[in-house]
């Protein structure tokens, strides 16, 4: 069994990132997202253990201690982390696994697993970034305010990433997303894993 592919997906706060992912993941099999760790609160229609795992601060940072994270970051004063031992334990399944991190923790990621494919999600204007986060009723002025003040740090990160895709038409943006995937399925490496038999055979 050829061993699955981690994939980072980054973008700023109301971008889009969890609907795309949510919807690539739905239409591409062997791939699942990893489940991060928070100290954030629960926002309403969030379960536990399905859209994070909530911790309190504490706990999570005797997660830290205990090197227990791929990556952890803090993101507007919460805590965000990645379980180390699921990450590796589905990949070695042979899934490919999607990590909805932000620019920091794709950074780690790449510096302990140079072989990560990194994706950085734009929306098409900062006008449409703002409608979004103020459509979801869920945060203040002045929190939205704060997140629009930070997007733009956030998506000058952008050229650190290996794929751009820009968030205009979601269909066309769900189908670039998966053109990615598949494509890195179809590497050298990857085919060569999972065609080594033939191969020997072909060229025997």
């Amino acid at each position: 069994m050829s061993k699955g592919s981690l994939f980072t997906i980054s973008a700023p706060s109301g971008a889009g990132k969890t609907s795309l992912v949510k919807a690539l993941v739905e239409r591409t099999d062997k791939l699942k997202v990893s489940v991060s760790h928070t100290t954030r609160e629960m926002r309403p229609g969030e379960v536990d253990g399905v859209n994070y795992h909530f911790v309190s601060e504490g706990e999570f940072m005797r997660m830290v201690e205990s090197a227990s994270f791929l990556e952890h970051a803090r993101v507007f004063s919460r805590y965000y982390g990645t379980s180390r031992e699921w990450v590796e334990s589905a990949l070695n399944e042979g899934e490919d696994v999607i990590l909805e991190i932000d620019w920091q923790g794709a950074a780690q990621v790449r510096r302990l697993l140079p072989e990560t494919v990194s994706i950085f999600i734009l929306p098409p204007s900062r006008a449409t970034l703002h409608q979004r986060l103020t459509g979801r009723g869920q945060d203040k002025p002045e929190v939205i305010d704060k997140r629009m003040a930070e997007a733009k740090s956030e998506m000058s990160h952008y050229a650190e990433a290996d794929y751009l895709v820009v968030n205009d038409n979601f269909d066309e943006a769900v189908t670039q997303l998966q053109a990615i995937v598949l494509c890195s399925r179809l590497s050298l490496v990857k085919q060569g894993e999972r065609h080594k038999q033939l191969l020997i055979d072909l060229l025997s």
